[in-house]
């Protein structure tokens, strides 16, 4: 470099560190009273376009005018106010999903997505009220229908109604009492170990199932059902009816009994299934948990748990004593057309569906044991004898199946 050539030094923007007190106190000294940094900022901002600030409206009344003419201002202030305070999303496929709901255009021509939210706006202002009181009368009838099909009603009965209660009282409690007394016996004479090694064993016997014959049992699939939304308890001996039961509001599907004799639980098209008590009539729990229709309810052999199958494909247990859903098993994929807990002990549960197979669940977890395959078509129904030696299954096919384990034991 010649020592001709010209040096161009540029000046950079200094950097300050520390306090700015002592900035702010020369600044105010010079005159600038009530001005901060941060003030400057906020004019910057608003010069910039980044903050935006009402001028506020006003509107002149006259005092000449009439009565309802202040009236009619008012409240076309108020409207005003009211849209200014509505928020609308963001998102411009919202809006216009809100515009068509009102039965608006959801674009105009040269409308952009600023202008749409300001109609949506200005709509929302214009039939708010309207719209939001229609809305909460709309809810209001729904939630009163509901509740109005929730009721559960009782009536006056006869005179062999209050006798078959007192001869189910006296029936049960008994049962019930020496049930509670062998289930402590049981408990005291085995530990968890043993009881789990009993289960273990009646599992893998589960696990060898397999087709002991299969019949034909029709020329073409039977079935017969007739509904109404009531179940009804008849006296055998007599020969009558001595209770009719309602509470649900759609057709009952399936009724199972607790071993005790003094409970009922039922399962209805309304997709609610209710536990019942013979000696009262009364309603004591109310099942509510399922999608679609309950159409498979048992009672488990401790006298507490409850299996539930439904169209929506899973199978619920219950239990009686905290009034709750215990477990949900997503168990087919297909409806489920029957569920039966094992008889006397409960260690398994079988459920069948409509997805042509039986399944075997395992007590307390509810795991898969084994899956009956053999049917072609879809599975009505499934049980075990009392044995819980064999199996039956009866199919769309027009086929029953006996399913079969060697040295399965009770």
């Amino acid at each position: 470099m010649s020592d001709e050539e010209e040096l161009h030094y540029v000046r950079k923007t200094s950097l300050h560190y520390g306090s700015i007190e002592e900035q702010e106190k020369t600044r105010i000294a010079k005159g600038k009273y009530g001005e901060s940094l941060g003030h400057d900022a906020i004019k910057a901002g608003i010069r910039a376009g980044n903050i935006n600030l009402a001028g506020g409206q006003s509107m002149y009344i006259d005092p000449d005018d009439s009565s309802q003419n202040k009236k009619d201002l008012l409240e076309e202030f108020e409207r005003r106010k009211r849209v200014r305070q509505i928020h609308v999303s963001t998102d411009d496929g919202e809006v216009k999903i809100q515009l068509r709901q009102f039965g608006e255009p959801i674009c105009l021509f040269g409308e952009g997505p600023q202008d749409r939210r300001e109609r949506l706006r200005k709509l929302l202002g214009e039939m708010g009220n309207e719209i939001f009181k229609k809305k909460n009368l709309e809810e209001s009838d729904k939630k009163k229908k509901k509740d109005e099909e929730n009721v559960t009603w009782y009536h006056q009965g006869p005179d062999h109604l209050r006798a078959a209660r007192l001869f189910l009282a006296r029936y049960s409690l008994p049962r019930a009492q020496s049930r509670l007394e062998k289930e402590r016996e049981e408990h005291k004479a085995s530990t968890g170990t043993q009881k789990q090694a009993k289960l273990q064993e009646l599992h893998k016997k589960m696990r060898t199932l397999s087709i002991e014959s299969s019949q034909i049992g029709d020329s073409r699939p039977i079935s017969f059902v007739d509904f109404d939304k009531s179940w009804r308890l008849w006296d055998l001996e007599a020969q009558e009816e001595v209770l009719h039961q309602e509470g649900h509001s759609e057709p009952v599907y399936d009724i199972s009994f607790q071993c005790d004799g003094s409970l009922a639980v039922t399962g209805g098209l309304d997709s609610y299934g209710r536990v019942w008590d013979l000696r009262t009539g009364r309603c004591i729990m109310f099942m509510d948990g399922h999608l679609k229709s309950v159409l498979c309810v048992d009672f488990a052999p401790n006298g507490y748990q409850i299996a539930t199958g439904s169209e929506d494909n899973s199978v619920k247990i219950w239990d009686l004593r905290m009034r709750s859903c215990e477990y949900t098993i997503p168990a087919h994929t297909n409806l489920v057309s029957s569920v039966q807990f094992q008889p006397g002990t409960g260690n398994f549960l079988l459920s069948s569906s409509y997805d042509t197979t039986g399944k075997i669940w395992a007590y307390p977890n509810w795991t898969p044991v084994k899956t009956l395959e053999g049917h072609e078509g879809k599975v009505m129904s499934a049980c075990i004898n009392h044995e819980s030696s064999f199996i039956a299954t009866a199919s769309y096919d027009r086929t029953f199946k006996i399913w079969k384990s060697d040295d399965l034991e009770h």
